[in-house]
C-alpha cells in the first residue's frame, strides 16, 4: 500500500497521542518512520483521497499536534510515496538538507496575513484624498447625476484611485510587519486579496507581532485582516533537489490550502 507523508521531524520528536488521527475514513493510525536523525510522519494512504474539508482538516492536524512539541517540516496535502522504503529513501538522501532546515526553523511558526478592503471605507478615503474625484462627483451631483459620458470618466477614476489605493496597501502590510518576523514569504495573487503574505515568527516574538497586526489595523481602518496562525512553517520549506523520479508526490512543503471540496 502507498504511504501518506504529513511531515518530517527529528527522530529524537516526542511521539503523537494515540487519539491523533490521519487522513481516510476510518482516519488512518499515524506511525513514525526513521532514518537517522530524521523521522517522517505517514500513515496508510486511503484509495482516492481528494481535497474535502475532513481529509484537510486531518493533514493540518497531525502537524498541529507535531508542531506542538518540536519543529516539523509540514508537507504537502497529498503527498504520497509508492511504500515505507521510498520514504526512507528520501529521508536518507536529503538528510543534510532537511536538518539544515529542521534547525533554522526550529522555534518558530508561520502566520499568514490576508488583507481586503472595506469597500465603504475605501471609498471614503478615495474620496476624501482625491480632490479632483471629490469636484466631479460634486458636479455630476449637481447636474443631476451628469452625462453618460461623466458617468462613466468619474467610474474610471474611481477604479484607477482604488487599485492605486491597493498596491499602497499590499506594500504598507508587508512592510508594516516585517520588522516583526524573521522571514516574510509572498503568496500568489487572488481576486479575493490584495495581499496574501506569510510572516515566519519566533514563538517568543508572537506577542510582538501580533501586537503589530492591530496597530496596522488602527492605522488603516479601511482594511479587514485575516490572521491565520500559528501554523507550522508551510510557507518556509525549501524542497532542496528533486528527488529521484517516482520517488515522490509531492513531498514538498507548501502553503495552506483555502478551496476545498465539500
Amino acid at each position: 500500500m502507498s504511504t501518506y507523508v504529513y511531515g518530517i521531524t527529528a527522530s529524537s520528536h516526542p511521539s503523537l497521542p494515540k487519539a491523533v488521527g490521519g487522513v481516510g475514513d476510518p482516519p488512518s493510525p499515524v506511525r513514525v518512520l526513521k532514518q537517522g536523525s530524521l523521522a517522517a510522519l505517514v500513515s496508510d494512504a486511503p484509495e482516492g483521497l481528494r481535497p474535502k474539508r475532513r481529509e484537510l482538516l486531518a493533514h493540518s492536524n497531525v502537524l498541529a499536534e507535531a508542531g506542538a512539541t518540536g519543529c516539523v517540516l509540514p508537507m504537502r496535502f497529498g503527498s504520497i510515496a509508492p511504500d515505507d522504503d521510498a520514504v526512507t529513501s528520501v529521508l536518507a538522501e536529503r538528510a543534510e538538507h532537511y536538518g539544515e532546515r529542521l534547525t533554522a526553523l526550529d522555534g518558530k511558526v508561520e502566520y499568514n496575513i490576508k488583507a481586503s478592503h472595506a469597500e465603504e471605507a475605501v471609498l471614503h478615503r478615495v474620496l476624501s484624498e482625491n480632490p479632483e474625484i471629490r469636484t466631479m462627483t460634486e458636479s455630476n451631483r449637481q447636474a443631476g447625476g451628469g452625462t453618460y459620458e461623466e458617468r462613466l470618466r468619474l467610474g474610471e477614476m474611481v477604479v484607477a484611485a482604488v487599485k492605486a489605493q491597493e498596491a499602497e496597501d499590499a506594500t504598507d502590510v508587508q512592510h508594516t510587519l516585517e520588522p516583526a518576523a524573521d522571514a516574510v514569504s509572498v503568496g500568489p495573487d487572488s481576486s479575493g486579496w490584495l495581499a496574501n503574505v506569510s510572516f515566519l515568527v519566533a514563538r517568543d516574538g508572537v506577542e510582538t507581532f501580533l501586537a503589530a497586526v492591530e496597530q496596522l489595523r488602527k492605522d488603516h481602518p479601511h482594511l479587514e485582516l485575516r490572521v491565520n496562525g500559528p501554523l507550522p512553517p508551510y510557507s518556509f520549506v525549501d524542497p532542496g533537489p528533486s528527488e529521484p523520479a517516482g520517488s515522490m508526490t509531492g513531498m514538498e512543503g507548501a502553503g495552506s490550502v483555502d478551496r476545498t471540496e465539500e
